[in-house]
């Protein structure tokens, strides 16, 4: 009767574990299915960064051709105002410098690039990283390469 018992309990768990790991699919049809579907996903990532990256450098451009017909429009009108305005006028109404307002209030030592660094933040010891260190805020970490990454099955 033991032996019936058991021989029973035996069947039952195997059809179980078949049931389970049908349901489970298991199989390498489904390691390749995500595997292909990670590639894709990195190809798809790959050309979206690179769509980024397009669109920002001709945002750029433009933005710039936009700031060199602001400055010419701009002369154009201070021009016209000198011309065609009493002095009194045009000088309220534009300065007579042709790049007045394209300029800074900088003092000569920012003009030149020789301002210092400004790091006021006070220190608990002298052995403690101030806020301009390269490694302030900073934990060290090793870059996770591709073959690291888990796979991780889609539900």
């Amino acid at each position: 009767m033991i032996y019936l018992a058991a021989i029973t309990c035996l069947a039952v768990g195997v059809v179980v574990g078949v049931l389970f790991a049908s349901k489970l699919n298991i199989g390498s049809s489904r390691v390749q299915e995500l595997e292909s579907q990670v590639r894709t996903l990195k190809e798809n990532h790959n050309e979206y960064r690179d769509s980024v990256s397009d669109h920002f450098s001709m945002t750029a451009e433009l933005v710039q051709h936009m700031t060199e017909s602001y400055k010419e429009v701009y002369q154009h009108l201070a021009s016209g105002a000198q011309d065609l305005c009493s002095t009194e006028v045009a000088g309220k109404l534009l300065p007579t410098e042709t790049d007045a307002v394209f300029e800074t209030n900088d003092t000569p030592e920012e003009a030149n690039g020789l301002i210092a660094p400004k790091d006021y933040a006070t220190k608990q010891s002298p052995k403690q990283k101030g806020a301009l260190s390269e490694e302030f805020g900073l934990e060290k970490t090793t870059p996770i390469t591709e073959e690291e990454i888990p796979i991780q099955p889609a539900k």
